[in-house]
């Protein structure tokens, strides 16, 4: 079994399409259909089910799929630690980070990494808990800082940085601040900014507002990033959004809603998967994130 036809197989499955997946890979589209039947030949079994839109996995597809996938992380966590001893066990760390997080203390930990380890190379991507979970099981992260589920995920270790309060904002001076009491019916008569429904947040909210047998916040504008990003609308106009209570304490001309069926207590830490491979550059900087969020513990 070929090395390189266990990768064209992941990328045309995670693609959908060989097309879509030759571009990715920069292979030709008979090179990948080839390494894919070679593959399909060896095992005996059909991988793929062939339609005029793509490709998708059969049911034994998917379970080899998901085999594969954990063999070739076990297989770049061996190279990277023998890239590690090679180079003096410097190396690299790719972080996978929220918006919201990064301002906090994350900037500052990663600042004191380098001092630390200057030939240290920190690979940094910002994006939304979803789509840190989804790099991170892939293998494309070595750590993410994220919203901590109270169930964690058994493919994940999870190490607590500190706790938080989700909470709703809006600009101070919004008409809503002028009313003596605020119920969440009041949150019904304004529009919201708010991250896409697969985001934690957004189900959160959504959670709430069902269970209070409301209807859904109206969202005038989805994000597919982090509602601190976009802080500069909430700014200028009378939309809604949450933030997580530590975020909001750096930032001027934004005032809390303070609702008690609108708050949402969460963990914020660090995840990697277990079992894997992390290098000593990864390690040092879990110690000095632990360091730099202790003032977050202590109020």
């Amino acid at each position: 079994m070929r090395l390189e036809d266990l990768n064209y197989f992941l990328e045309v499955a995670q693609a959908g399409h060989v097309g879509r997946a030759s571009e990715k890979l920069g292979q030709s589209q008979p090179a990948l259909t080839k390494g894919v039947q070679r593959l399909e030949q060896e095992l005996g079994i059909q991988l793929f089910e062939r339609n005029a839109k793509g490709m998708t996995l059969t049911s034994a597809g998917a379970a080899f799929y998901e085999r594969v996938l954990q063999v070739r992380s076990s297989l770049d966590d061996a190279i990277k630690e023998a890239n590690d001893l090679h180079l003096g066990k410097i190396g690299l760390v790719r972080v996978g980070v929220p918006a919201s997080i990064l301002s906090m203390f994350f900037s500052d930990a990663c600042t004191e990494l380098v001092k630390q380890r200057p030939a240290a190379h920190i690979q940094i991507t910002i994006g939304l808990n979803d789509s840190l979970y989804s790099s991170l099981r892939l293998g494309d992260l070595d750590l993410c800082i994220a919203a901590l589920a109270r169930k964690g995920d058994p493919e994940f270790e999870q190490i607590p940085l500190f706790d938080d309060e989700l909470v709703v904002i809006a600009r101070d001076r919004h008409p809503l601040l002028d009313r003596r009491s605020l119920r969440l019916a009041d949150l019904c008569d304004y529009s919201w900014l708010l991250p896409n429904a697969n985001v934690v947040a957004r189900r959160l909210v959504d959670a709430r507002f069902a269970e209070a047998g409301l209807p859904a916040p109206n969202v005038a504008m989805e994000t597919n990033s982090s509602a601190a990003a976009l802080l500069s609308v909430i700014h200028s106009s009378d939309l809604l959004t949450v933030l997580g209570r530590r975020t909001l304490a750096q930032t001027q001309g934004l005032a809390i809603l303070e609702i008690a069926a609108a708050r949402w207590h969460r963990s914020i830490g660090v995840l990697r998967r277990k079992d894997a491979y992390q290098s000593p550059l990864a390690e040092r900087l879990i110690e000095i994130l632990l360091e730099r969020s202790q003032v977050y513990r202590d109020t």
